[in-house]
Formats: C-alpha cells, structure tokens, sequence
C-alpha cells in the first residue's frame, strides 16, 4: 500500500481557523488536478472530520467517497491557548507581552484573511505548543501522549483496513508530523519539527510492505510552483 498524507490547504484567520480560505481551496484543486494528471487513483480516501480537511479533499477529490475517522483530527490549538496562556502569563513576562500583542493584532486585522497574524506561527504559539507537549501544566483537554496514540490509532485502522493500492487521508500537519516519526521510531516533540514545515496542500508519502512502513517522501508540492500557492499557515 502507498498511503499519501495530504495537509489541508490555508486555513481560515486564528478566530476562524477551521475553515478554507479562498487560497486554501485553489491548493486543493491544484492537487487534485496533479494527481489526474498523473494518473494516479485510490482504493481508499479517508479524511479528519474537521472542516478544513473535508473541504481538501473535496476540492481535490469531488465526488469521491470519503471515510471520515475523527482520528485524524489535528489537536485544538485554541484548547490549548485556553488551558496553557494563563499559567504561562503568570510565569513568564515575555509570553505575557507577546500574548498580550498577539491579541491586540487580530483585533486590529478586522478578520482579514492576508493579515499577517494570521499567517504566521509567532513565538507565543511555539511556546504554548511545547508547553503542551512537555505536560508542563495541568490540563484537563487532550494531553499530548493521548494525542499521538490517538494518531497511531487512526494509522493503524488504514492498515487494518487491508487496501494494497493506493490510499489518500485528508488531514492536518502534526497528525502527519506524527507518522512521519513513527516511521523513524521518534514520539517526542520531533514530530512537531517535522510538521513545522509542511506546506498547506502539500503530501506526504509512505510506503507499506508486510508489516513495515517506510517514509518514502515528505512535503510534496510539484502543483503549488507558484510562490503565491505556498503557505504555511
């Protein structure tokens, strides 16, 4: 089985994050139009449940019958600012103001899709996001740990599934930074360095025989040539 892991194109502003954006949705086209082009088919398409990854794989694969498994969710980043902000405030100056920055930007972008507090990962979601994942402070949402298993879960429900063609998941950057690195025997924060990276609407792929998986590509992006198609966020 060749199991293609695609990221879901640009999404909506941080208020409004799951959703496309108009930019997000021509990424998904242009993949779909990629993968006719080569000739390439399915046995199999699964997708998140969130809106985001739906409305990928809609774009690229309308009309397909999709499998949605709730597993390949990416995890809540607003959960976590919800959780974590308040203890890193407290603790930490720097966080605060930045925080505090963070706020008053999305205030003044009026909800506008370009503005670049919306396009960027700043230093106050890095450290919320690694807060997260050291289990620095109780929380009562999806813990880290609990969030990669449930990763490793929905993979191994694809592998169960038995498909010995080609099978394409709709989804999002860390569930993809996740298997990734479990393809590398790496279930640390590493996994997050992989998903830093991946550009929206870009594949990854990975190549199953017996009972081994391999990565066999990372980042994929031949249908977004254009510089203006390639985002991150």
């Amino acid at each position: 089985m060749n199991l293609y892991l695609v990221r879901h194109g640009q999404a909506g502003t941080r208020e409004h994050y799951d959703s496309l954006s108009d930019l997000g949705r021509q990424q998904g086209q242009r993949l779909g139009e990629y993968l006719l082009s080569t000739g390439i088919s399915f046995d199999a398409v699964y997708s998140g449940c969130l809106a985001r990854q739906r409305a990928t794989a809609e774009a690229a694969l309308p009309g397909a019958r999709v499998i949605a498994d709730a597993g390949w969710n990416e995890f809540d980043l607003a959960q976590v600012y919800a959780g974590y902000a308040p203890h890193l405030a407290a603790g930490d100056d720097d966080f605060r103001r930045e925080y505090e920055a963070m706020q008053e930007q999305m205030a003044a972008s009026r909800g506008a899709h370009a503005a670049p507090i919306h396009r960027r990962w700043n230093d106050c979601d890095k450290k919320i996001i690694y807060a997260w994942i050291e289990s620095r402070y109780e929380y009562s949402g999806e813990s880290w740990p609990v969030f990669v298993a449930r990763i490793h879960q929905a993979f191994d429900r694809v592998l169960r599934a038995g498909h010995e063609g080609n099978v394409i998941v709709f989804t999002s950057a860390t569930p993809i930074g996740v298997s990734a690195a479990r393809t590398l025997e790496l279930r640390d924060a590493r996994a997050m360095r992989i998903a830093s990276v991946l550009l929206n609407g870009s594949f990854t792929t990975l190549r199953v025989r017996e009972n081994e998986v391999r990565l066999f590509s990372l980042n994929n992006a031949p249908h977004l040539a254009d510089a203006s198609l390639r985002t991150f966020r």
